[in-house]
């Protein structure tokens, strides 16, 4: 299993994710599409020609949805519980068609479950960054996690 259990984090653990992601129309098509975002800046060339962008922007909750994904493996992969929330999202700079992502991660809190016992409360602040090595999003996430389970 990838992910940690919440016994194994520290307050400043820090993560590059190894898993990088270019972003396609059909990526971009797609998401904008099944979540009934008609926004033109997402669909219509043409509309996003016009804009001060000049093309198309990526759907920013499929740029969320992917930081998020990118971090899975090595943060809470098999020791998830539930995700409890995510705070402070913001988008920094665009994502455009041909983009490719990656993630890192940095462990902000910890904090003992009241109501379970078997678990505990992880927040992550994710960061997505694109080949300029701009971040493009970030956000805090907040995860209970499992402890490690008693031999």
């Amino acid at each position: 299993m990838a992910g940690r259990y919440y016994d194994e984090w520290q307050i400043g653990d820090r993560l590059a994710h190894d898993i990088r992601r270019t972003v396609t129309e059909t990526d971009n098509l797609l998401f904008s599409t099944m979540t009934h975002n008609p926004q033109p800046l997402h669909l219509d060339a043409e509309a996003a020609k016009a804009s001060e962008f000049g093309q198309i922007l990526v759907n920013g909750t499929f740029t969320f949805a992917l930081m998020v994904g990118l971090s899975v493996g090595d943060t809470t992969l098999g020791t998830l519980v539930a995700n409890l929330g995510y705070d402070k999202l913001i988008h920094p700079n665009p994502v455009f068609i041909g983009d490719t992502m990656r993630a890192k991660s940095e462990v902000t809190d910890l904090k003992d479950s009241k109501s379970r016992p078997n678990a505990g409360i992880v927040t992550f602040a994710h960061h997505l960054i694109n080949q300029r090595d701009e971040v493009v999003c970030q956000c805090l996430r907040t995860a209970l996690l499992q402890r490690r389970p008693k031999p």
